[in-house]
């Protein structure tokens, strides 16, 4: 990463104590590999001006000691959680392919159309993680380290990358992976 300028750091939280689908509805801790994972993502000597997060756990309690640690001020914001899954919370794949391999599999297949029971649809996710991105915008110069879910950086990579929604599952974001935005840039 350069030494100056503006840029923004999405960091995915690590592994969590979660099983099945962990969403906006399942607010659980990280395990101790996970803290690992993501102190190591950040090991490079990057620094930051401020940080925000996800109100869940697995991203603020990271962001929280983070920010303790550099001392810098934390934000956290509730539109950067992850995608709601309704019913599916805390149900893994193969629990849900024994009452509900229909509904599971044209969320696979088409994720823009078809959100999870009870869940949250990927144009309301679409809407609110924008609003919260284009309110995060940095001022010149500024390092932002943004400590969220693999849905919200998905989301914001299929926006930069020129993804359409509904490709959106295919963009792969490993657990405590460091992306860099640079510039940042709000989206309609």
């Amino acid at each position: 990463m350069s030494a100056g300028g503006t840029r923004i750091g999405l960091l995915r939280h690590g592994e969590t104590t979660g099983q099945g689908f962990c969403g906006r509805g399942s607010d659980v801790p990280l395990t101790e590999g996970g803290w690992t994972a993501m102190r190591d993502a950040l090991a490079g000597g990057s620094v930051w001006d401020r940080i925000v997060c996800s109100p869940l756990m697995r991203c603020r309690a990271p962001a929280q000691a983070f920010a303790e640690e550099a001392g810098v001020p934390l934000a956290v914001d509730d539109r950067l959680a992850e995608l709601d899954f309704g019913t599916w919370e805390g149900r893994t794949a193969a629990a849900l392919m024994e009452t509900d391999a229909g509904a599971l599999g044209r969320f696979w297949q088409d994720p823009l159309n078809h959100p999870p029971p009870d869940g949250e649809s990927l144009q309301e996710f679409r809407d609110r993680v924008v609003a919260g991105w284009n309110d995060l915008a940095p001022s010149e110069n500024e390092r932002v380290l943004v400590i969220v879910h693999g849905g919200v950086i998905r989301l914001i990579r299929a926006l930069r990358e020129g993804w359409p929604l509904e490709k959106l599952l295919g963009i792969d974001v490993p657990l405590a992976s460091l992306h860099v935005v640079e510039p940042w840039e709000p989206y309609p």
